[in-house]
């Protein structure tokens, strides 16, 4: 059994209540649009879809990261050779002649 309530709607809202509902069921439409309102937007289907988004994909982190590495290496490569000076090419060896 239901309960009688009494909401505030807008005009455009009601003129599409109208529209898309059966005659005489519009509050049929609201119940189920309420429902699934309250199943998608509730801080446990929050939780749920949260929860499936982590788990699919959850080796997208680690591709991720292993394509990353590979950048990484390369710069700390780079820092890691010490580059050679050529000597005598300075300023000081060419006044000293």
């Amino acid at each position: 059994m239901g309960r009688r309530i009494n909401v505030v709607l807008s005009d455009a809202t009601v003129r599409t209540l109208d529209r898309l509902s059966r005659p005489g069921q519009p509050s049929r439409l609201i119940e189920h649009a309420v429902q699934h309102y309250l199943m998608t937007n509730s801080p446990r289907a929050l939780g749920k879809r949260l929860k499936a988004a982590a788990l699919r994909d959850r080796d997208l982190d680690l591709e991720i990261a292993g394509a990353w590495a590979a950048v990484h290496q390369e710069q700390w490569q780079r820092f890691e050779v010490p580059t050679k000076r050529r000597r005598g090419t300075g300023r000081n060896k060419a006044k000293s002649n």
